[in-house]
Parts: structure tokens; C-alpha cells; sequence
């Protein structure tokens, strides 16, 4: 074992090792509390730009930038919605006319129509007048249609000849070149919620038709069978029934279902309008009165089928420009044929359809159901209509002639 040192020798030592420094005596003799007797850590200030901070900015950036395309993106959308909704609402300022000046006439009436006697693209075309002032014997009598880019419609019209067609490859037309038509009712089409025109309808009924029209229409309403003329209570029941979206369907189908009304539906675009575009309006009207089976009829044969391709095909390729007309005949028998003004004057026939089912659906897309091609056309029809169920049976014919 080594030697044990003796307690004086250790006291000793002690004594001999270096004394505390001043600096920690006075530490130890003035401070208050005990933490100030050892060093402490200093503490780096905050960075604001730590990884969190610069996480919540770049976030903050993004999302500043990401509101700004919003609102760039919705005012390129609404400016161009305002030039849209400018250029289809409001027309360009024309000359004012002098008073004593006679109406202006739509030109569009007289292109590629020939007057009695002539012709005029290989296509007879005459625009009846019922004489409106004695110094203008021959002057076509036009109705307002309420826009400017079609602003006439005629009151009377007639028919293409039978006699000629100017397409080799088409038939011969079919229309009563003699007969004239009287004006019913017309309207605007219009498409989207922002009430963008498209085309200016016109019904047109035979004039030698009217009556069987006035009977058909007065047995629907009256309580009578054998009654020639409505009393107040039934003019305004009928009127309630050619507005409603069901009855309206129902008393239509029936008129045109029994025949021997010979009838025209004429369209002038208001602007450049190819076939295409008319034509899906109609078929998806079609279609879609044929799967409600309209007065509980069927339209699922092949025959239906067939008519309605042989209509689709009547409007392929082309279109019609703007102020020219396309009428869509309807013949005592049902028969539906269509008709379209030339660029250079004259009627092309485009052909025809034989099975009445799509004549007459195509004429209820117009005048019957919840949903028609234009309300504006429709109300004005029914105007047209209850004025010949006011008069007894067989005198609106007379005064129209």
C-alpha cells in the first residue's frame, strides 16, 4: 500500500494552488443571482427569413398572383361579353327618312323574284300585293318584324312556280304559283340568355285554307259541334289553350294532322346561316317530340326513320346569307318541301319529304309544347288565328281576296 500523506500536508497544499481571479470574486460578492456566477450562451437575433417565414411568403406571393389572373381573366371575359352584347343589340344610325317619303321597302323581298309574267333564274317567284295607296297600286304591303336587319316581312306571298327548277338534279317544284298566301303570325328567333337573333319566322296560310282553319280551330273550342263562330268565354279558352305548354301540343297536332291546310313557314336569317345550324334545330325538335309520342301517336317505324334522314339530307352543304329567304312548304296532303332564294336571283328547289309526320312536327316546333323555336312567333300566330275565329266561318277568305 502506498504511504498514507498526513491531513497537515494536504492543508498545505491546497493553500499553494493559484487563487480564485478578481473578476470571479466580485461576481460571486455583488451579484444577486446565482446564474450571473457561470457565462451564458448568447442567443443569435431572429431571422426573419428562416425557413418558415419563407415558406408563409413564397405562399403569400402565390397566392397574390393567382388572384390577379382571376381578375385579368374575368375582365378580358366580360369585355368581350360587352362587345358581343353591343354588336347583336345595338345597329349602326341610318339616314332618317322625310316624312312625306313612302316606307322603306326590304329589297331583300324583290331579289330573284320576277313579276307577273317573267322569270327570273329559271324560277317563277311572285311577292302578291293587296294595294296599300293609289299612287303605288303595285306596292308589295310589308309588316314591321321589329329588327333592322330584316325589317319587312311580305303580308301575301306566293309560291314558286310548277313549271321549272333551276337544279337538273332536283324535281320540278311543286307550289301553287296562283295561290296566295296570307301572313298569320311571325317573330324573332333568339339563342342564349343573351337573346342573340338568328332568324325572322313567318307563318303563311293559304288564302282559300283560312276556312277549314276557322272550322277546325272553332269545333276545338266550342261546346257546340255545329257552331260557326266562338262567344267571348270560348275565344279566350281558346286562346288559353293555344298558349298552354300541353294543350297547345295537343290542339296543333289535331289541326294539322287532319290534312288539307296547305301552309308556308318563311326564314330570313338576320345573319350568314349555314344549313347546318338550322337544320340541328330542327331534327332535335323532332326527336324530341318523337320520343314524347305526341297525342299518343308512335314514331318508331322504319318509315319515320327513313323520313327523317331524307330530311336531314335536304340540308348538307351551303347555307343562307343574310336577308334571303328559305321557305319550308307544307301541302294539303303533308308533303314537305323546301325552297331557298339563289345569290343570283331565282328559287333553287331543294327537295321534298312525303311522310307528314315530320312536316307537321317540324310546324309544332313552332307553334306548340313548353318549348318553342320562338314564344315571339307563337304569340303573334295566336293573335293572327283569334282574329278569324272572331268572324263566322268562310267571311275571312272574302275579305282577304
Amino acid at each position: 500500500m502506498p504511504p498514507r500523506i498526513p491531513s497537515t500536508i494536504r492543508l498545505s497544499t491546497r493553500c499553494l494552488r493559484d487563487p480564485p481571479p478578481l473578476r470571479l470574486l466580485q461576481t460571486r460578492r455583488f451579484s444577486a443571482h446565482p446564474k450571473a456566477l457561470y457565462p451564458q450562451p448568447t442567443t443569435a437575433p431572429h431571422n426573419p427569413l428562416d425557413p418558415i417565414a419563407r415558406h408563409r411568403l413564397e405562399t403569400q406571393i402565390r397566392a397574390y398572383y393567382t388572384r390577379r389572373n382571376y381578375y385579368a381573366a374575368a375582365g378580358a371575359a366580360l369585355c368581350m361579353l360587352a362587345t358581343l352584347v353591343l354588336v347583336s343589340t345595338y345597329e349602326l344610325p341610318t339616314k332618317p327618312e322625310q316624312c312625306d317619303t313612302p316606307p322603306r321597302r326590304d329589297t331583300s323581298l324583290e331579289r330573284g323574284a320576277a313579276l307577273v309574267g317573267g322569270v327570273s333564274g329559271g324560277a317563277e317567284v311572285r311577292i302578291a300585293g293587296v294595294g296599300t295607296a293609289s299612287s303605288q297600286p303595285d306596292a308589295v304591303e310589308q309588316v314591321p318584324t321589329g329588327t333592322s336587319s330584316v325589317p319587312y316581312f311580305p303580308k301575301t306571298l306566293s309560291l314558286p312556280g310548277t313549271t321549272s327548277s333551276t337544279s337538273p338534279a332536283l324535281p320540278v317544284g311543286t307550289g301553287d304559283a296562283d295561290e296566295p298566301y296570307q301572313l298569320v303570325g311571325l317573330g324573332i328567333r333568339t339563342v342564349s340568355f343573351l337573346s342573340i337573333q338568328v332568324y325572322v319566322v313567318g307563318l303563311y296560310i293559304a288564302t282559300s285554307d283560312i276556312a277549314t282553319l276557322q272550322a277546325r280551330l272553332v269545333r276545338a273550342a266550342a261546346s257546340a259541334e255545329s257552331a260557326s263562330t266562338l262567344v267571348a268565354g270560348e275565344k279566350e279558352e281558346l286562346r288559353q289553350a293555344l298558349l298552354d305548354p300541353l294543350r297547345s301540343e295537343e290542339v296543333w297536332d289535331g289541326v294539322l294532322k287532319e290534312g288539307g291546310i296547305r301552309s308556308v313557314l318563311r326564314i330570313v336569317p338576320t345573319r350568314n346561316t349555314d344549313f347546318a345550324h338550322l337544320r340541328d334545330g330542327w331534327v332535335r325538335g323532332i326527336t324530341a317530340r318523337s320520343q314524347r309520342s305526341v297525342g299518343g301517336e308512335r314514331f318508331d317505324d322504319e318509315g319515320f326513320g327513313e323520313a327523317v334522314g331524307r330530311f336531314k339530307g335536304l340540308f348538307g352543304r351551303g347555307g343562307v346569307g343574310k336577308g334571303k329567304a328559305l321557305m319550308l312548304e307544307r301541302r294539303g296532303d303533308g308533303v314537305l318541301g323546301a325552297w331557298v332564294e339563289g345569290e343570283k336571283g331565282g328559287w333553287d328547289r331543294m327537295g321534298e319529304v312525303r311522310d307528314e309526320r315530320v312536316g307537321r312536327l317540324v310546324w309544332l316546333g313552332y307553334l306548340g309544347g313548353k318549348k318553342v323555336a320562338s314564344e315571339a312567333a307563337r304569340k303573334s300566330v295566336v293573335d293572327g288565328v283569334m282574329g278569324f275565329v272572331e268572324r263566322p266561318v268562310g267571311t275571312v277568305e272574302t275579305q282577304v281576296v
